[in-house]
């Protein structure tokens, strides 16, 4: 069965990858093992390009040697979204009610772009079956639309 898959890259790191030994972990094996009658005939990889941080300076250089390895993979392609990282002020928990300025980092676009090409494939009839790998909520509507 013709099948494209489609990855929530980050929603897949920071929940089951970051921190475990499968950093250089294959997406497409493990959807392929998973999903064994289908053949993956494309890859779509949804991410943002990370921003060097202070307690993680070489964050941004471990990510373009994943996405070099990923680049090796037939039919895959990466979609980027946008990183972005501002300073804010927020509460601390203890000793309360003090405050202290933050990093916030935030990945934007990714799902609304795995969303937008999940279904413009899907209209174009381009596969006979998708595979999200995501744990992304608000993917629920795009993914019913597209069944």
């Amino acid at each position: 069965m013709k099948t494209f898959l489609y990855i929530d890259g980050f929603n897949l790191y920071y929940s089951a990858v970051k921190g475990t030994p499968l950093r250089w972990l294959n997406p497409i094996e493990l959807a392929a093992r998973a999903f064994s009658r289908n053949t993956i005939f494309q890859t779509k990889f949804f991410t943002a390009k990370v921003a060097e941080l202070p307690g993680d300076p070489h964050q941004p250089t471990r990510q373009l040697l994943y996405w070099r390895a990923l680049h090796t993979l037939p039919n895959l392609e990466i979609i980027l979204g946008e990183f972005r990282k501002r300073i804010v002020r927020m509460a601390v928990v203890n000793p309360p009610p003090n405050t202290i300025e933050v990093f916030k980092t935030e990945e934007k676009g990714s799902d609304v772009n795995l969303a937008t090409h999940l279904l413009l494939d899907g209209f174009q009839d381009r596969y006979a079956a998708a595979i999200v790998i995501t744990g992304d909520s608000d993917l629920v509507t795009p993914i019913k639309m597209a069944r």
